[in-house]
């Protein structure tokens, strides 16, 4: 069942964490425009100047071409659908604590709009293919195919900064209930 991009084979690897990620707590993120699945573009600063999710995926795929040969042997790689379809079950959760969320990919906006309409996203997705975000703040990423790929995390933003940092991310369709639990927990302490 490798091309059912809604589960997760039970043999995936698990990936580690090198550290990529560490400088982004905390970090300002910059006033970086990005274009969304809506047609909109985002100046991120602002975006996450209210409360926001903002998860990162490498690459989804399309019903009608197999996941590409080596694809599920990179630790982390495979998951996006079902990360993106956790997000999306769980949206209204985060929009009643008072967060925005959005997906982000290097793919193109026009690719992205496919998933969102195939798998009824209710969130839009943000396109960073020409790297702006990715390299501004160093973001972890991976080449395969002669494809640079973000690596899978999650961030929870307020005041124009990166509060949590989510990473790596396994398994992908368990993110956005860690996240949300994350920020229940956090709220329930900040009471």
């Amino acid at each position: 069942m490798r091309d059912n991009f809604y589960a997760l084979p039970a043999d995936l690897p698990v990936p580690l964490d090198d550290g990529a990620c560490r400088h982004l707590t905390h970090a300002e993120i910059p006033p970086i425009k990005l274009k969304s699945t809506s047609g909109k573009t985002y100046n991120l600063q602002e975006l996450t100047a209210k409360r926001t999710v903002l998860f990162f995926y490498p690459r989804t795929g399309r019903p009608d071409e197999p996941a590409p040969i080596g694809w599920d042997e990179i630790p982390g790689a495979r998951g996006c659908t079902p990360q993106s379809c956790g997000y999306r079950d769980l949206n209204d959760d985060f929009n009643k604590l008072g967060y925005a969320v959005f997906g982000v990919s290097t793919q193109t906006t026009d690719f992205q709009k496919e998933l969102v309409s195939r798998i009824h996203l209710p969130f839009e997705v943000l396109s960073d293919a020409e790297y702006l975000l990715t390299d501004s703040l160093r973001l972890p990423t991976f080449e395969f195919n002669k494809m640079r790929l973000i690596k899978r995390m999650a961030w929870i933003c307020e005041g124009g900064r990166i509060n949590k940092v989510f990473y790596p991310v396994f398994p992908p369709d368990k993110n956005a209930a860690d996240v949300l639990d994350w920020i229940k927990t956090s709220h329930q302490t900040e009471a």
